[in-house]
């Protein structure tokens, strides 16, 4: 019968009125963190770049060059092999070590700022997800008793019955689904920071000193 598609289906997707629990909380530091990788907020742009910091005043945003080629540079689109022969030319010009630095710290600013916006992204992706889990495990529960106080000949009961079935199977759909590209989110600020370190390496690599 179709009204038991609903049921059969929950079953098939590994629920059947049971509990729905959210993912685990694995970050030590913050119990809304849903990614394996540790939580860190903030990089420290010490951690990949080892010669002198630019000095105390000095904005990356002041020099023209530099303003466009950091936002190149910074973005994922471009290939590190592209970004090596774009460092390369830029080497190539006066001041060389002063402006490679500033170089650095201005992709070192845009991809901290696209990376803390993920991370912020990222918790309220696991909000929304414990929300919905919270909604489907209600929902569950009241679905069971409704199936157990409607009479078999409550054709109306039961028509009502199997839409709520259907919300919540497809309520379950959307947060199975999300679960599934919640691995990719969670890695996307662990590429932001090894981006960063490999572009570091570059570029210390045309300095002279």
């Amino acid at each position: 019968m179709i009204r038991q598609n609903g049921k059969h289906l929950l079953f098939a997707l590994g629920l059947g009125f049971g509990s729905l629990t959210t993912q685990p909380a694995l970050a030590f530091n913050d119990p809304d963190w849903p990614c394996v990788q540790r939580k860190v907020v903030q990089l420290s742009i010490g951690q990949m770049w080892t010669a002198p910091l630019p000095p105390e005043g000095a904005s990356w945003r002041d020099d023209a060059d530099i303003a466009r080629l950091a936002p190149l540079l910074a973005a994922r689109r471009t290939t590190l092999e592209e970004a090596e022969t774009m460092i390369a030319e830029f080497a190539e010009g006066a001041d060389r070590d002063a402006r490679l630095t500033l170089l650095f710290d201005g992709i070192f600013s845009i991809i901290e700022r696209d990376r803390r916006r993920l991370i912020d992204g990222i918790t309220r992706y696991a909000l929304k997800q414990r929300a919905l889990s919270e909604k489907i495990d209600a929902d569950q529960a009241e679905v069971a008793a409704l199936k157990e106080e409607t009479a078999e000949d409550d054709f109306d009961a039961l028509d009502k019955l199997e839409e709520r079935e259907d919300q919540l199977v497809w309520d379950t759909r959307i947060y199975q689904d999300r679960n599934k590209s919640l691995t990719y989110v969670c890695e996307s600020p662990v590429l932001l920071e090894k981006r960063a370190f490999a572009l570091a390496q570059l570029i210390q690599a045309q300095l002279k000193s």
